[in-house]
């Protein structure tokens, strides 16, 4: 069945179009909140900051929350914090229902404590863009040509342009984490994650025009075509890999008991198991971006203040800026071990090899060869450790495809999404979205995406 085929599959079925409708509705009110901006901010004067800003610390911090947010922030929009504070919470949420017991006990309540997880979430939604929202907007004050002079030579002008930005920022993203809502409920699900997808490929068109600018002004046509075509061949490539690692796992072996009675014989089943490859998604690489960003901040900040006095100290952090900020050895050095340990930190706190274990005996089954209880806790941890390391090698490469393409190929302008946050968020949502999809097909027997030939099944309409 061809592509076009199963597309209209997808159209023939109503529920399912009004589905993919209001999706795409609701996605395109996200972006055109990109495109409304503060009031009092010079869009054109930012947009100058961020391009002279590339490369330092602080503009790397920049560029990853603008990415994240599709380029609002850049553009000095209501969106600027982009739908960042409610993942930051959710994040928070879910590590702490690991550690503070009241949260666990709501998380194992099902239905019903998942709702109330959601409401604290929320609330601290608001909290983290009020603060965020502070910080940035302090920030814009800050800048020089950012904000008028009328504004800056009013008291009563400054204040009001505070509260009325940092107020709206927050209103811009509780309207996503809602259109998100929305889209989970009435759409095709996932909404959150498409937000985040979207403003990710909205960049992508306006890297593709520079790059064909940087094609046509190069001196050797045939050398710029020739970096064209690895390029291409780099991302089928990368894409192909993170598709095998992100749907790859480790199947243990998993035994029913057989229970008799009378003259009948239940349970005896056998069935898998499945631990992920990548178990922490792309959770480490977040982390270890922000969590190396403030070493650079506060070596910044001492080599200035001890920059005129000289001394040991002081080039000791210019160094550390140096290093640090020009990406060498060191950094690789330590965003690889950082990697590391957040792959393992995030499969530690999620995957509980004991709850595991004793779900394992709850249910009447059990790893044959394997006694369960603590040895089956034990074995389970083993398999995982040796699982994560692979995901771990798996997730360095990808984070540091963009440094490798950008010094192999000279683009810096598409590297960024050969690797790192953006490739990986991309590929998974794509992947759940087929997913999905191909569910709703399967339900009414037409033949998903990821079916075989055969043509279109009989539905069950009448």
């Amino acid at each position: 069945m061809s592509l076009l085929e199963q597309i209209g599959n997808v159209w023939r079925i109503r529920d399912l179009r009004r589905k993919v409708l209001i999706t795409l509705g609701l996605l395109a009110v996200c972006r055109i909140g990109v495109y409304v901006p503060l009031p009092g901010v010079d869009v054109h004067a930012l947009g100058r900051f961020f391009k002279e800003a590339g490369g330092t610390a602080a503009g790397n911090l920049l560029g990853l929350v603008n990415m994240f947010a599709g380029g609002a922030l850049s553009k000095g929009a209501i969106f600027g914090l982009g739908i960042m504070p409610y993942i930051s919470a959710s994040i928070i949420f879910t590590l702490l229902a690991n550690v503070i017991p009241s949260l666990e006990a709501l998380r194992k309540e099902g239905a019903s404590g998942q709702k109330k997880l959601n409401q604290y979430t929320r609330f601290a939604t608001v909290f983290i863009c009020l603060l965020q929202g502070a910080v940035l907007v302090r920030g814009l004050y800050s800048l020089p040509g950012i904000i008028p002079d009328a504004i800056r030579a009013s008291g009563f002008e400054t204040f009001k342009f505070m509260v009325t930005s940092g107020f709206l920022l927050m209103v811009g993203t509780m309207f996503l984490m809602w259109i998100g809502e929305q889209v989970d409920e009435h759409g095709i699900g996932n909404g959150i994650s498409l937000i985040i997808m979207v403003n990710i490929l909205a960049v992508l068109p306006s890297a593709i025009t520079e790059l064909g600018r940087g094609i046509r002004t190069a001196e050797s046509q045939q050398n710029a075509i020739l970096k064209v075509a690895v390029l291409v061949a780099l991302f089928i490539g990368v894409v192909v890999a993170i598709v095998y690692i992100t749907r790859g796992e480790r199947r243990i072996p998993v035994q029913q008991q057989k229970h008799v009675r009378g003259p009948k014989v239940y349970g005896g089943q056998k069935h898998y198991l499945p631990l992920r490859v990548n178990q922490a998604g792309v959770m480490p690489i977040i982390f270890a971006q922000s969590l190396l960003l403030i070493p650079v901040l506060i070596a910044g900040a001492a080599a200035s203040a001890l920059g005129g006095r000289g001394g040991v100290w002081g080039g000791f952090f210019q160094f550390l800026v140096d290093s640090l900020q020009g990406r060498g050895l060191l950094w690789v050095m330590l965003f690889g071990t950082l990697i590391f340990f957040f792959c393992y930190f995030w499969t530690a706190v999620m995957f509980n090899p004991r709850e595991m274990s004793e779900n394992l005996q709850g249910h009447g089954s059990f790893i044959p060869g394997i006694r369960p209880g603590k040895r089956t806790a034990n074995y389970l941890e083993g398999i995982m450790n040796r699982v994560t390391m692979a995901g771990s090698f798996f997730l360095v490469v990808i984070a540091l495809m963009p440094m490798i393409v950008t010094a192999a190929l000279n683009v810096r302008v598409l590297a960024r999404f050969y690797g790192g946050t953006s490739i990986l968020i991309v590929v998974g949502v794509t992947l759940d979205l087929v997913r999905r999809i191909n569910d709703h097909l399967e339900m009414r027997r037409y033949s998903g995406f990821a079916a075989g030939a055969g043509g279109r099944r009989r539905s069950r309409r009448r």
